[in-house]
């Protein structure tokens, strides 16, 4: 069966090269990058004792330095693995997650239009170019003069001229065997809803629009008339063009990249021109959307080269903007090594304005002030708002949350989170005055002195790091499973075995409850299993006690109902009436969930303070301690949160079967 290139390039973007290959090899972890995608090992074609063999998912290609083999996913698993094509194709087809096509005429016969399709393409294209250099484009050729665009760029980019005509591209393609039909479906005339069909571009320069195999399939044209509808107009979309899916400029970057060693980038700008002109002046890692905002697919063709695109945006307010829509884009999709970088330009110049004249150093000096994805949302937020009120520093806050709580990564997000309060203590800190007139930030050191009380540059000694208090580590947020079980991890279990009723209604969030104490992880696993066997009318709380002491967890169940009755939290138990119960397990589950949370953090800082003290960089274990100390509050916010709510059952006295109040 002979496959389509366009399936052959689906499942093999959709399969990173280095998942082909990790079957058969061990990657080196010392020289192996994985948020960057470079991966090496041992070569398996040959044998060898240090790593030569080097595959890079960008690429999707491997290479070993020892034998010289090289190829991609379907030629590793025919020459190491003795598959045949098809078989090798199949291989990758099921690891995409992709069915295999079924031998149709009718597909053989569109791949084929789409072919010839191409073919159309090229003619045009050549028409185009040609049309560029006669008298009719005498006008366009000036143009692209003034612009400062010289005859190997206009070829490189294989730049071309509509003329003022409605029939011009159309009478040539047709002289060239071209049908109607054809014509229509590249999307070369308009033809719906008119009596004759006519040209699409007229009076245009020509950019062509290639695929990722380099193949024209589309154009966007500039209007030479001040006067024309639209400056810029793309093809319509068509079996060859999906606009939001398409780069302008999308092989040629990826190549410049990768001439890079890996140490490149890719920078997405918003125009043709913007694109040309970079790459005018040396920089040809740049690519653009087509005339719209960037769209998620096109994102995700950003990821695949690059870990961190930098997204370049004019400084005016319309690229403002534009770069605050790209960074609400991004957001949910980021993980670990996957972000985006903002460049804005200086306010009313574009990137064809910073080379022009003094070349790429002015651009170069904007793309290393590119900001981190964080500090784009930050300053959006509260660089211009005015925050002297509880209320408004509170609706800051509230707004921060909301916006990391779409990133899906659950790391991410919780890094995402510590940052966004690192900025909000600096941002909100208290100030004082020492007896010197000097203000001060509170926790901190700045200028001239420190919190110490020093002045010039002398050092501060030794550090003491912050300690919890008496009370935070008697609680049972920092004692945790240290003394019997945590008395809210008693709840939540009991709570549910008591009342098997909230399993229909929340069993998931129940069944991924993550419990500290290893006697209750073994009792949770026997329930669920016990649960998974009953129809919901038939989950009765005598039938899960009863398969519950069978599998030996009848005394660790009397412990926790004697625990929760001495702290008489009475939601818990088996006289609560549904409504309290459950209420008491959404409270208590919320607390578990952030004390985790917390928990996360303040080791996580522990090991940072502990690197950065290593590392003798004091204004970074200044900020951690900082943080240290904000999780430490924090901590002991929670815990007074949930001692007012301890015992709280009592206040309704509900039993089983009560009427509400």
């Amino acid at each position: 069966m002979r496959f389509s290139p366009t399936f052959l390039d689906d499942i093999r973007d959709r399969v990173p090269i280095s998942n082909v290959i990790a079957r058969r090899v061990g990657w080196d972890k010392r020289k192996t990058n994985v948020s960057r995608g470079d991966y090496w090992a041992c070569c398996p074609f040959h044998g060898e004792k240090s790593p030569s063999f080097h595959c890079e998912d960008r690429k999707g290609r491997y290479h070993c330095f020892g034998c010289g083999v090289t190829g991609d996913h379907f030629r590793f698993l025919t020459e190491l693995e003795g598959l045949s094509f098809p078989e090798a194709v199949q291989t990758i087809a099921d690891m995409a997650g992709v069915p295999m096509p079924v031998a149709d005429p009718q597909m053989e016969k569109r791949e084929k239009e789409r072919t010839s399709l191409l073919d159309v393409m090229e003619m045009a294209t050549q028409f185009f170019q040609d049309q560029l250099q006669t008298a009719n484009g005498a006008r366009a050729r000036a143009y692209l003069r003034d612009r400062g665009l010289t005859g190997r760029t206009i070829e490189t980019f294989r730049l071309g001229f509509a003329p003022d005509s409605r029939n011009a591209l159309k009478e040539f393609l047709a002289g060239k065997g071209v049908s109607k039909e054809q014509i229509e479906a590249c999307g070369l005339v308009v033809h719906e809803n008119v009596p004759v069909s006519y040209d699409r571009f007229r009076d245009r320069i020509m950019f062509p629009i290639l695929s990722s195999r380099e193949k024209v399939i589309a154009f966007g044209g500039r209007a030479m008339s001040p006067d024309a509808p639209a400056k810029y107009l793309n093809s319509n979309e068509t079996e060859l063009f999906h606009k939001g899916n398409v780069l302008y400029n999308f092989t040629r970057a990826r190549r410049a990249m990768q001439g890079a060693n890996g140490e490149g980038t890719i920078i997405a700008v918003e125009g043709y021109m913007d694109v040309i002109a970079l790459h005018q002046a040396g920089i040809e890692n740049a690519v653009a959307p087509l005339g719209t905002a960037l769209t998620e697919n096109q994102l995700d063709l950003l990821w695949k080269m690059t870990s961190q695109p930098v997204l370049c945006f004019d400084g005016d307010g319309a690229g403002i903007r534009a770069a605050n829509r790209a960074a609400d884009l991004a957001l949910p999709h980021l993980k670990p090594g996957r972000s985006v970088r903002f460049a804005l330009l200086p306010d009313g110049k574009d990137p064809d304005d910073l080379v022009k004249h003094e070349g790429r150093a002015p651009f170069d000096k904007v793309m290393a002030q590119a900001k981190p994805l964080s500090e784009m949302l930050w300053d959006r937020e509260a660089r211009n708002g005015k925050f002297d009120t509880p209320e408004a520093r509170a609706e800051l806050e509230a707004r921060l949350r909301q916006l990391v709580a779409v990133i899906a990564d659950e790391n991410v997000r919780r890094h995402y989170q510590q940052d966004m309060r690192d900025k909000l203590n600096s941002f909100f800190q208290p100030q004082f005055q020492n007896r010197g007139g000097e203000r001060r930030n509170f926790g901190g050191s700045t200028g001239g002195g420190n919190f110490r009380g020093q002045k010039g540059g002398a050092p501060a000694g030794p550090r003491t790091p912050v300690a919890a208090s008496d009370r935070l580590t008697r609680s049972g947020l920092v004692r945790g499973h240290q003394d019997n079980t945590a008395l809210r991890e008693c709840v939540l279990a009991l709570t549910v075995v008591n009342h098997p009723a909230l399993m229909l209604d929340d069993y998931d969030e129940i069944a991924a409850i993550d419990y500290d104490n290893r006697d209750l992880q073994k009792l949770w696993s026997a329930m669920l299993g016990a649960a998974a066997v009953v129809a919901g009318p038939h989950l009765t709380r005598d039938y899960l006690l009863e398969c519950l002491d069978v599998a030996g967890f009848g005394s660790l169940l009397k412990n926790l109902d004697q625990q929760v009755r001495n702290a008489r939290l009475w939601t818990a138990t088996e006289q609560a009436a549904m409504e309290d119960a459950r209420e008491g397990y959404r409270q208590a589950l919320a607390f578990h969930k952030r004390a985790k949370d917390l928990r996360w953090q303040k080791i996580e800082l522990e090991r940072d303070i502990a690197q950065a003290t290593e590392a003798g960089d004091d204004a970074e274990i200044d900020r951690l301690m900082r943080a240290s100390q904000e999780v430490h509050f924090e901590a002991l916010r929670l815990e007074n949160q949930e001692a007012i709510i301890d015992g709280f059952g009592v206040l309704s006295g509900r039993v089983k079967g009560a009427a509400s109040h």
